[in-house]
């Protein structure tokens, strides 16, 4: 059914991240306070219940022998996503600096975090992408040690890719007693300072939990994309980039918005083709039967509920989607032209498909080199600046009633 302007944008104002908890957040605090306090034991205990096995290290060994295995094809893909992304992240500036002037010296330290964590899901869809995307920056960025974790047993495209990733060590673990090892530390598994990675309601509670002890890229929901389409676009690419987004799972989203109803209905009986054959069509009609097909007045219509929205992917299908990109606001990641689409952005175009989901795109972007660093401010004044500007901070000291920090300035002034 297309639906209309009105009935998706109170939707789009008031979507959230959402976690259905259930007995879910009991069973990870109980997870968590476990870790934290008996330490591996506690580990091997809950992976022994929930996994079926104890959490061993893989070695690099297994990862080169399962990288050889792999056939000439998914190695030439995998590397050459590897090549890409790394391509792309060398691009982004990240210096700090420092400056003398007559007041002294001032700047910024640019250093890189000293471990970060990254865990890599492996049930039903093993995401090897994923892995690509998270630790290939982190080791752009120079990070000291990029620490995987991805539920046992793990799959050999998993080891596979942490092998062309350059990644330092490998734990099969998964769950939330996976992010309680990495944001505590165990005798086994070292404490990360940022955790990054999807996972199921549970590693999301547990990362939203350690959130404050560790740093976090974002609590990922799960997957959106909105496409704004003129007349131009071609309706099967356009369902089969719906689709694609709506197989991941029934809550994903797949929006299509255009100005041409002709084209809506086209690509409404595409999307029932395609689905005829394709393996994951229950979950992708219960996707799309949450999202869909907007008919919009006009251009403007789309690009003000886009931002509204601010999807994870927006996908501008425009005959010329350059003239509109200046208007886009709000969006984890922008594909210019159906082409460019989202599909290649999960894999091989070269920024990482790690990005801000939930309409956290307001305030958030795709992860980017500086997820993996701190900025350090650097203060060196001078004597003859400290004589200038410490009354004037006396004086704003003392309006926050903070008279020692007052006292402390001032005195610069009699010593």
């Amino acid at each position: 059914m297309i639906k209309s302007p009105e009935q998706v944008r109170e939707h789009f104002k008031n979507r959230r991240l959402t976690v259905e908890y259930g007995d879910a957040l009991e069973t990870v605090r109980r997870i968590l306070h476990q870790v934290e306090r008996e330490g591996d034991a506690a580990l091997h205990r809950i992976s022994q219940e929930i996994d079926g096995c104890p959490v061993e290290e893989i070695p690099k060994r297994a990862w080169r022998e399962a990288y050889e295995a792999l056939d000439a094809g998914l190695r030439d893909a995998l590397e050459t996503a590897r090549e890409r992304i790394e391509a792309f992240y060398r691009r982004e500036p990240v210096g700090g600096f420092l400056e003398a002037g007559p007041d002294g010296v001032l700047g910024q330290l640019v250093r890189p975090l000293d471990r970060v964590g990254v865990y890599v899901p492996g049930g039903s869809a093993p995401l090897l992408s994923t892995l690509l995307m998270t630790a290939i920056p982190a080791k752009v960025a120079g990070v000291g040690e990029v620490v995987l974790a991805s539920p046992p047993k793990v799959h050999p495209g998993i080891l596979a890719a942490a092998w062309v990733a350059g990644a330092d060590r490998l734990f099969a673990m998964g769950g939330a007693q996976a992010i309680a090892a990495l944001a505590y530390g165990t005798e086994t598994v070292p404490r990360v300072d940022k955790i990054m990675g999807p996972g199921n309601r549970y590693v999301v509670l547990a990362k939203r939990e350690v959130y404050g002890l560790v740093g976090m890229e974002g609590l990922p929901g799960p997957t959106e994309t909105l496409i704004i389409a003129d007349a131009s676009a071609n309706p099967k690419l356009l369902a089969a980039d719906m689709l694609a987004q709506a197989e991941h799972g029934p809550d994903s989203e797949a929006w299509l918005f255009s100005a041409y109803r002709e084209l809506l209905e086209r690509v409404a009986d595409e999307l029932e083709r395609q689905l005829s054959d394709l393996p994951r069509a229950a979950i992708a009609r219960k996707a799309l039967a949450r999202s869909g097909l907007v008919l919009v007045r006009d251009m403007e219509e789309a690009l003000e509920l886009a931002n509204l929205y601010a999807p994870e992917h927006l996908c501008l299908s425009l005959h010329d989607p350059m003239a509109v990109l200046g208007q886009v606001r709000n969006a984890g990641g922008v594909f210019l032209g159906e082409h460019s689409c989202e599909a290649l952005g999960d894999y091989i175009a070269g920024p990482s498909h790690v990005m801000p989901t939930s309409g956290t795109a307001r305030f958030g972007g795709g992860l980017a080199l500086r997820d993996f660093l701190k900025v350090i401010p650097v203060v060196g004044l001078s004597q003859k600046a400290v004589q200038r500007l410490a009354p004037l901070g006396a004086r704003m000291a003392r309006e926050e009633g903070l008279e020692a920090h007052a006292r402390a300035l001032e005195r610069r002034l009699k010593d």
